[in-house]
């Protein structure tokens, strides 16, 4: 081979070499491990997945009784539990159950926050976003919008700068500078913004009250395209390689080929049309999510089919966490649920004794949930 083709030879793998190397770090930003759950669906992809193996049986460690009720799902980080309340406050709490600190603010917080780097992130229903000290709940900085932030920040790369990037009822997905709090973009919708945006390819992608999965790019805010779904898409899109799953008011429940735009397979609940609220849970050839007509489906992720299904007796607006052998659930009696993924088959139930509306926090030695009657829940491994 001639020289100046060994040079162009070894300049290509350079480069594949560069770009799979950023493509590992880019899915790895927000890569959990067993004693952090950084953002509510466990990585920035929003697949709602942990390597952590859950308990064989629980029992109650300890509970928390907060001012005001849970909205929001708990996050997890150095031993520290920070969740939002209706109250108004973001509370952090010791993994004993004793508060560390409390940032106060004038309207409830109903968005899960979100951790990254030893700064918190979180949004409330005045429509201002804060960023907060982990370690000591002082103020770094707020950016506010023009409506209520119902959605959990996400945190991206791009462009050389460190991005927030959260949705408002302004309709607006803002793009803000992570460490100054300056806004960098906007991206309108046609509607109110409810979900986190997932990330992915150096997009944000997320659902909006005008029925679109809409794919952002995060170096401009630019749109890079969008897919009509349903009239209403609540819930968090989870991406997996270059499909997107995500549930709907509708009742429906779709696949999407990020690259064409177009959506793969739909599933749809002819019997009920009752909604998806629950974001999705996907692992291996599984896409598992909970519906408001009180069943946890098991999709197969290729073709849409069921694999199973598991009537939870009430409805489930709490999304799933998922391992490689088992499904985590928590329904809105308080049935919180092991499921043997296979099959769909209940391994254990716990019965907390009030609704879940949010995601469980799930690390090694526990597990911790926001109570819709305003408590917190730690459960451990029990004997």
């Amino acid at each position: 081979m001639p020289i100046f083709e060994r040079k162009i030879c070894k300049e290509y793998m350079r480069k594949i070499l560069l770009i799979l190397i950023l493509t590992v770090y880019g899915q790895a930003l927000f890569a959990q491990s067993g004693q952090k759950w950084l953002n509510y669906r466990g990585n920035n992809q929003m697949q709602g997945i942990t390597t952590v193996t859950f308990p064989a049986k629980v029992k109650l460690k300890w509970s928390y009784d907060a001012d005001g009720i849970f909205k929001s799902a708990p996050v997890i980080s150095d031993g520290k539990i920070v969740v939002g309340s209706t109250s108004g406050e973001l509370l952090c709490i010791d993994m004993n159950g004793k508060l560390l600190w409390n940032f106060k603010t004038e309207n409830a917080f109903e968005a899960p926050a979100l951790i990254h780097e030893g700064v918190v992130y979180a949004g409330n229903l005045s429509g201002m976003l804060y960023a907060i000290d982990l370690n000591t709940g002082k103020k770094k900085w707020e950016y506010k919008t023009d409506n209520q932030i119902m959605g959990a920040p996400s945190f991206a790369e791009a462009g050389g700068k460190k991005i927030i990037v959260a949705g408002s009822y302004d309709f607006f997905l803002h793009g803000v500078d992570a460490q100054t709090g300056k806004g960098l973009w906007k991206y309108e919708s046609d509607n109110y913004l409810n979900s986190a945006p997932a990330i992915h390819n150096q997009k944000a992608i997320f659902g909006g009250c005008d029925g679109f999965l809409h794919q952002v790019l995060l170096t401009s805010g630019k749109a890079a395209s969008k897919t009509q779904i349903a009239t209403y898409v609540a819930s968090s899109p989870a991406i997996d390689g270059n499909k997107a799953f995500v549930g709907d008011y509708d009742g429906g429940f779709s696949c999407i080929d990020l690259s064409s735009s177009k959506v793969v397979w739909k599933f749809e609940n002819k019997e009920s049309n009752l909604p998806f609220i629950a974001s999705a849970s996907v692992i291996n050839d599984r896409v598992i999510i909970g519906s408001r007509d009180k069943n946890i489906y098991c999709f197969n992720k290729a073709n849409g089919k069921i694999q199973w299904k598991t009537n939870t007796g009430v409805r489930v607006d709490a999304s799933t966490v998922v391992n490689s052998k088992e499904v985590l659930a928590v329904n809105m009696r308080g049935d919180v649920m092991l499921l043997d993924i296979q099959t769909g088959k209940k391994i254990w139930n716990y019965e907390l004794g009030t609704g879940v509306m949010n995601t469980p926090a799930v690390i090694d030695g526990a597990i911790v949930l926001a109570g819709s009657d305003g408590n917190l829940y730690l459960l451990a491994a029990s004997k």
